[in-house]
């Protein structure tokens, strides 16, 4: 969807000769050039060079020497995506924004300007572990002050994981607002594909921006919004409407298949607050990752995808020529929209043909909001979990004070923007106790043979029977048990045998999510809840890892602490009013 804006920077791409130190500490994976012994083709897809799809690459990774530089502006203005006028913020003038693709082991260096005159604004790089970089994991109170308007910060990492995932703002409700673009990170596959589409993105639309929306949300009821979008364009119907601003114009989006052809293509729920059961008419579906872990193939008619998650799928282009319904499938169980039956777009084998589809889908409606079952999701390369530490367990509930909270061992996250949790670990200030839950965990092993884990069960005890997808920052966890009920506090039931892993899991309501995930990454980490309005409402924790050694793995101290002396000269005079949990 092209807005009005006219963007004021543009996408650039390319090897530059800009070096980013890697750490000397231990702490980072062990990098070293790949040589071309097995190429990746549309029959080889399993070769990466030196390396392969058996690689542990929370182990070691290439290191391609090339670094891929990008420029994102942020900005605000008109759009209608799907023939309803109304505002957007976005990434160079489109939602979703410009693509940030790079190869296994590249370098990525991505130059962000605030163009918003009256917003903060952080990006997070949603699934990437940012081994020795978590000054660049864009939470704004965890891992950096915001970006002030007017203002630019360049984000470094290294592409030590590989698949589709996706970039959005961690500020506030903009990526509701359409603040997100597409990020794939190419190596190899679990199976052969001849051509990759890229991301496919699934969200939810409402024709009132979030932040008034926000207002009837923090009363503990979420809105209902009017449609819903696939890569950032729909069709809503506006005959007869009296509203001025349903102006018309939405278009589906569309894919051209050829016959005989296996496309791949990067499915990622975007939404708000939805849940997703994705599948194109009259073709099935091979999984071959989730959430960037390369998992044994599956096929299946259709997949569920709850908010964060991303599933990587083959398609093969094997049915009868002609249109086909692509249904992101929005499930009315876990919440309501307006348009629910019409989120589409069009598998089309003829250009030339403009029709519409007639195809019926034969895929049974879910009425779980749950994740795709565990025992699908086998990863690739096998690891388990080798030991069951003391378990940190969580209870999740709700509180009503000014505005409805949801609360994590009764307390909700609410950040200082000014005053992130690596500064104050910067400037030797207590990060115990706060007014919202930080844990700590430390390791004294820094071997791969002989790691340390930490495991996390959180515990639904609200009573609602909401669920809710949990993102982990800076790390991969397994999962050990997700089901209905109270967890007795005995791990004998986990399954520690190369259970699922992947960094965005559900939490049933009225049960558990037990989580292990290792120690390997010092810094400050957020988990949270990815529908955004809980994640407004505190639904979150830190994880401060390894305290004593973060400063030792973060290389831009210098690049951290002026953004945070420039947003505290901006924010003297700013007028934004904080009125949720930050994030």
């Amino acid at each position: 969807m092209k807005s009005t804006l006219v963007s004021t920077l543009t996408l650039v791409t390319g090897a530059i000769a800009l070096s980013i130190p890697s750490t000397s500490t231990g702490l980072s994976l062990p990098f070293v050039k790949p040589r071309q012994s097995c190429q990746n083709t549309p029959t080889s897809r399993q070769c990466w060079g030196e390396y392969s799809i058996d690689t542990n690459w929370y182990d070691k990774a290439p290191d391609t020497g090339v670094t891929r530089e990008y420029w994102l502006s942020v900005e605000r203005g008109s759009c209608a995506p799907d023939g309803y006028q109304r505002t957007c913020m976005t990434f160079n003038g489109t939602v979703p924004g410009p693509a940030i693709t790079a190869n296994w082991g590249d370098n990525l260096v991505i130059h962000v300007t605030n163009n918003i005159p009256d917003n903060g604004t952080s990006i997070h790089w949603h699934g990437m572990r940012q081994v020795g970089s978590v000054e660049y994991d864009g939470v704004p109170g965890v891992t950096q002050c915001p970006i002030s308007p007017g203002k630019s910060l360049t984000y470094k990492f290294r592409a030590t994981q590989y698949g589709g995932s996706w970039y959005h703002s961690h500020f506030t409700l903009q990526y509701a607002e359409g603040l997100f673009g597409p990020m794939n990170i190419y190596g190899p596959a679990t199976a052969n594909y001849d051509e990759d589409l890229g991301s496919v993105f699934l969200q939810d639309w409402p024709h009132t921006e979030a932040f008034a929306l926000w207002y009837k949300a923090r009363q503990g009821g979420p809105p209902v919004m009017e449609n819903g979008l696939i890569n950032g364009t729909n069709t809503f119907n506006c005959t007869g409407s009296a509203d001025k601003k349903c102006v018309g114009g939405g278009k589906k989006f569309e894919v051209n298949f050829e016959a005989g052809k296996k496309y791949r293509m990067s499915v990622v729920n975007v939404a708000t607050d939805g849940h997703f059961q994705f599948s194109i008419d009259g073709h099935s579906l091979t999984v071959i990752s989730t959430d960037l872990v390369p998992i044994v193939p599956y096929k299946t008619d259709s997949v569920l995808v709850s908010i964060g998650q991303r599933y990587d799928v083959v398609v093969e282009a094997n049915a009868k020529p002609g249109n086909y319904w692509l249904r992101a499938g929005w499930n009315s169980a876990c919440a309501n929209n307006g348009n629910a039956p019409d989120i589409t777009g069009i598998v089309r084998y003829d250009k030339a043909d403009k029709a519409n589809p007639t195809s019926n889908s034969t895929v049974i409606p879910s009425k779980s909001c749950g994740d795709e079952p565990l025992q699908s999701l086998v990863p690739h390369v096998p690891l388990d979990v080798t030991n069951i530490p003391i378990i940190s367990k969580e209870l999740l509930g709700f509180k009503f004070t000014d505005y409805f909270r949801w609360t994590i061992n009764t307390s909700s996250l609410v950040l200082d923007w000014k005053a992130p949790t690596l500064l104050k670990i910067f400037n030797n200030e207590t990060i115990f106790p706060t007014e919202y839950n930080v844990v700590a965990v430390n390791w004294t092993q820094r071997t791969t043979k002989n790691p340390e884990w930490a495991v996390l069960v959180i515990q639904d005890q609200s009573g609602l029977g909401i669920a809710h997808p949990i993102h982990l920052h800076g790390h991969d966890f397994w999962v050990l048990a997700q089901t209905t009920g109270i967890f007795d506090g005995n791990p004998a039931s986990f399954n520690t045998k190369n259970p699922p892993r992947r960094d965005t899991a559900t939490l049933p309501g009225n049960g558990y999510l037990a989580l292990a995930f290792q120690l390997d990454n010092p810094g400050a980490w957020l988990v949270h809840c990815h529908i955004a309005w809980h994640a407004s409402e505190g639904l979150s924790l830190e994880f401060v890892e390894d305290q004593r050694d973060i400063a030792v793995t973060m290389h831009d101290t210098n690049i951290f602490m002026d953004q945070c002396r420039t947003w505290k000269n901006y924010t003297a005079v700013e007028v934004y009013h904080q009125d949720d949990s930050g994030i």
